[in-house]
């Protein structure tokens, strides 16, 4: 009764998977987590969880096949020497390199999950470079060989398999879609928390996919009518990423009163709490957004974009609205919408929670995804 969870970061298990976690425990099954990035300190937590982590190598970003080779072969022993019922990957690379090392080791029943497919995938203003068309043409290629080894593939939202099975021809076993990994409603309650005074808020890294230069741009088209509207940003600035919002701009942003930023902070919950509307203009090929789930939860309406992943989260008109990608008049078209009409923020506000409450509960969600997993 041995289960291997193969993911990358080891931040994953503590915040997304603990509940799955859990649940496995509760069932009697020995959980092993392998992680390829970790510091001690987390490591320590994923024990204190009752799991046993296990630490493997793995190039996250990047394709060096003989390095890739290597790595499965050395990934394949540690699930041996293990002998699990099952293997469950999810992340890209690790549904790869996971689903082919646990073939080599003759695992009973191999279940990869991806969440979303990513940065290769995310249709870009001015077209994909051609470095991440080559790299886009080698991820397909290895998902080729790789992904009809498993005995099932879940996605989270209804248009990433039909936009890589489909569309580029993989044969795979049997296809599920989650609808979201989900969240424990208990660390995200209902808040009836609105303020008088509207404010709007985006939860996201700092990243150009992640929609926040449109939200800064709504903003100053909202303030040039609305001057005294709050417009928090919550989110790390990654130096790394091209098109990221830079340390300039985000203290001209600050100085000139666009924007607050209160920078790094582990109390999310009560940030959304503070807000009226939740907006996420993100174009990226996300699985289901975890922080959009985290504000409908608690009870605020959303404005998103009308792309793969970031729609699961609104029935518009309902919950909130969607608009197109990379529109910024449309964006402040609908936040002025609820300036006008604030009686509309508690009463979408209200939907969202049942919403939440209805597809994105850890609970409902575990109990799904378990009966996939087939444990």
């Amino acid at each position: 009764m041995k289960v291997v969870l193969i993911g990358t970061v080891a931040s994953s298990f503590l915040g997304f998977r603990s509940d799955l976690i859990k649940k496995l425990l509760d069932q009697g099954y020995r959980v092993f987590a392998f992680t390829s990035e970790y510091s001690d300190s987390e490591l320590k937590k994923i024990e204190k969880l009752g799991v046993i982590p296990v630490t493997y190598s793995l190039n996250r970003g990047g394709f060096n096949p003989f390095a890739d080779i290597i790595a499965t072969y050395h990934l394949s022993r540690k699930i041996k020497e293990i002998e699990p019922c099952l293997v469950f990957s999810y992340f890209s690379k690790p549904v790869i390199f996971g689903t082919l090392a646990a073939k080599l080791a003759k695992v009973p029943r191999i279940v990869g999950m991806l969440e979303g497919l990513g940065y290769t995938f995310t249709e870009q203003p001015g077209g994909l470079n051609k470095k991440t068309q080559l790299i886009k043409k080698i991820q397909v290629f290895l998902y080729k060989i790789a992904l009809p080894q498993l005995d099932q593939l879940i996605f989270l939202n209804p248009d990433d398999p039909k936009d890589l099975l489909q569309q580029y021809g993989i044969k795979v076993k049997k296809v599920e879609v989650l609808g979201g990994i989900g969240l424990n409603l208990e660390n995200y309650k209902y808040s009836e928390n609105f303020n008088s005074d509207i404010s709007f808020i985006f939860v996201a890294r700092l990243l150009a996919e992640k929609g926040v230069h449109d939200y800064i741009r709504a903003a100053k088209i909202v303030k040039s009518k609305y001057h005294n509207i709050k417009f928090t940003v919550l989110g790390a600035i990654d130096k790394s990423a091209l098109g990221s919002l830079k340390e300039e701009e985000l203290k001209d942003l600050i100085q000139t009163n666009i924007i607050e930023y209160p920078g790094y902070v582990n109390n999310v919950a009560d940030w959304i709490e503070q807000a009226s509307v939740f907006v996420l203009p993100s174009y990226y090929r996300e699985g289901v957004p975890r922080s959009t789930q985290e504000a409908m939860a608690m009870g605020r309406p959303v404005i998103t974009t009308d792309v793969p992943g970031c729609r699961e989260t609104v029935v518009d008109g309902i919950n909130g609205f969607l608009v197109p990608k990379w529109n910024p008049n449309a964006l402040a078209e609908k936040m002025i919408y609820f300036i006008e009409h604030p009686e509309k923020i508690s009463i979408m506000g209200a939907e969202s929670h049942k919403i939440a409450v209805e597809k994105f509960d850890a609970e409902k969600v575990n109990q799904r995804l378990m009966k996939i997993l087939g444990l």
